[in-house]
């Protein structure tokens, strides 16, 4: 019985060592860094790469899985200020590793105007710190990077609130374009 027990409680102690390795942080982006590249599809097939988005704000925003309770109210909540980012001069895309037909349905449910970019491999979720790779399932850690306009990481969100993140997405946004005036 004592074997079973302590056999019971070495496994418990190697599952705990292994989350923990992988909940460790990875190679942080830090802001004034330059954003990694990437060239991902959109829900309509259409690939983004950073370049793109050179000499415009951009506001880079990972999350878990589509149509889920959180996801659904953040991606809202970007729709719904959508104007506000624009106003500022902000293109917002979404990233997760779910596929293209999945973020199709996601953004024709809630009518979601920006582009949702499928990473399915979690490649730039992981150049971005932002992958939670469990072995058999990968995630993307709800995590936002404001890019400006010189290709550099201006500001990181590595704790998001769903329901106050877009205002403070704006606020950071304002706060960075007086600095560069």
């Amino acid at each position: 019985m004592t074997k079973l027990i302590l056999g019971g409680l070495a496994a418990l102690l190697v599952l705990a060592s292994a989350i923990l390795w992988m909940l460790r942080p990875g190679t942080q982006r830090v802001e004034g860094s330059m954003a990694p590249d990437f060239s991902l599809p959109d829900q309509h097939g259409k690939t983004h790469r950073l370049g793109d988005y050179s000499g415009r704000w951009l506001v880079l925003y990972f999350y878990p899985k589509d149509d889920t309770p959180g996801c659904t109210q953040e991606a809202c909540r970007f729709r719904d200020d959508i104007g506000v980012l624009g106003d500022l001069g902000a293109t917002v895309l979404g990233v997760s590793v779910d596929d293209t037909r999945s973020h199709a349905a996601f953004a024709r449910k809630y009518q979601l105007p920006f582009p949702l970019l499928s990473d399915p491999d979690g490649r730039t979720a992981a150049d971005y710190d932002s992958l939670l790779n469990l072995g058999l399932v990968k995630f993307a850690r709800r995590r936002t990077f404001i890019i400006g306009p010189d290709g550099r990481i201006a500001a990181r969100f590595d704790k998001v609130d769903p329901a106050l993140h877009v205002q403070e997405v704006a606020h950071a946004l304002r706060k960075l374009q007086r600095a560069t005036q």
